[in-house]
C-alpha cells in the first residue's frame, strides 16, 4: 500500500453522500468492476491507495453545516480490507459520522466490519446505519476460487445475522452472478433463505450476470484460463466484447429471484432497494457541536 492526500472525500448531491478511503483491493475477487481501466488506476490494484487525509477533509466537510444526510461507503473499494485492521481509518470515519449527526450505510464483504459494531449500533441509535453486504457464491470451495481473499459467503450471513440481533438494518448485494459458475437455482437458493432467516431488508440484483470492460476483462479471463480452462472460449464464443453478460439461466434465475423475495416481503427492484439506502430520518436533528 501506499499514502497519499486527497483533495476531496464526500461524491454525490445533498440528498446522499459517498466516500471511499481506500482506492485499490486486496480481496482478489475475479470478477472486479474496479479493476476497468475508465476508473484511471495508475498504480497496481492490490497495491492500496491510502487516502490518509480522509477523516480529515471528512470533519471539515461535515462542520460546514450541511444538512445530515446518509453517507455510504465501500462502493469502490472495501472499507474493510486488510490494511484496515492496523490503519482504522473507516473506523476513524465512523466515528466523524456519528458526532456530527449524519447516518452510514457500508458495503462490505469482510467480517472485519464486526470490530466497528460498537459505533454502527451507536449510529443506528442516534439516526440511522445500514450494513450492506456482498453474497455471490454459496459454495465454499468456489468462493474461494472467485473470491480468494476474504471471508466465505456463511461467514458472511452470520455478520448479517449479528447485525439483525444489534436491530442494524442491512441490504444484500447479489452480484455478479457469472455465467457458467455460480448461475444456479443450487446457488441462489440458500443465499435467498440465508436473506430471509437472517431478516435482510433488500435484495440488490441487476439481473442475473455479470459486466466487463477493459482491464476487469483481462483479469478475470485470467483467472479463467487458471481455474476454469477452456470457459474463456464459451465466454467469447457467446458474448464478444459486450459489456453485459446475462446468464444463459437469467429468466429462470429471475422469475425464483422476484418469487421468493415476493414471497417473504423483501425489497428487491433496486430503485427500491437504493430508496431505501438514502432514506435519512428527518425527525432527526443535527446534533449540536456545543
Amino acid at each position: 500500500m501506499h499514502f497519499t492526500d486527497a483533495k476531496g472525500i464526500l461524491t454525490g448531491s445533498t440528498a446522499s453522500f459517498g466516500m471511499n478511503v481506500y482506492r485499490g483491493c486486496t480481496h482478489g475477487c475475479i470478477y472486479c468492476d474496479s479493476r476497468s481501466r475508465c476508473y484511471g488506476f495508475t498504480h497496481a490494484f492490490e497495491d492500496v491507495e491510502v487516502k490518509q487525509n480522509a477523516p480529515q477533509l471528512l470533519e471539515r466537510a461535515l462542520r460546514a453545516g450541511r444538512k445530515p444526510c446518509m453517507i455510504g461507503t465501500g462502493s469502490m473499494s472495501d472499507p474493510y480490507m486488510h490494511c484496515e485492521a492496523e490503519l482504522e481509518l473507516t473506523r476513524t470515519c465512523l466515528s466523524i459520522i456519528r458526532r456530527y449527526g449524519f447516518g452510514a450505510t457500508v458495503l462490505t464483504k469482510s467480517d472485519r466490519i464486526l470490530r466497528d459494531l460498537d459505533l454502527l449500533e451507536e449510529i443506528n441509535r442516534e439516526t440511522r446505519c445500514v450494513v450492506q453486504m456482498t453474497l455471490t457464491t454459496w459454495d465454499e470451495a468456489l468462493c474461494g476460487i472467485v473470491e480468494p481473499g476474504v471471508c466465505n459467503t456463511q461467514r458472511r450471513v452470520e455478520v448479517l445475522r449479528e447485525m439483525q440481533r444489534r436491530g442494524i438494518p442491512t441490504v444484500v448485494w447479489l452480484t455478479p452472478i457469472l455465467p457458467y459458475i455460480n448461475d444456479t437455482l443450487e446457488n441462489l437458493r440458500p443465499i435467498l433463505e440465508s436473506c430471509a432467516e437472517t431478516g435482510v431488508k433488500g435484495v440488490v440484483a441487476f439481473g442475473m450476470g455479470m459486466t466487463l470492460r477493459e482491464g476487469n476483462r483481462e483479469y478475470y479471463y485470467a483467472a479463467l484460463d487458471r481455474r476454469f480452462p477452456g470457459l474463456k472460449e464459451r465466454y467469447i464464443r457467446r458474448y464478444g466484447d459486450a459489456y453485459e453478460l446475462q446468464s444463459p439461466r437469467a429468466k429462470e434465475l429471475m422469475a425464483f429471484f422476484d418469487s421468493f423475495c415476493e414471497a417473504r416481503g423483501i425489497l428487491h427492484e433496486p430503485e427500491k432497494c437504493f430508496a431505501f439506502l438514502a432514506d435519512f430520518p428527518e425527525k432527526y436533528p443535527q446534533l449540536s457541536l456545543f
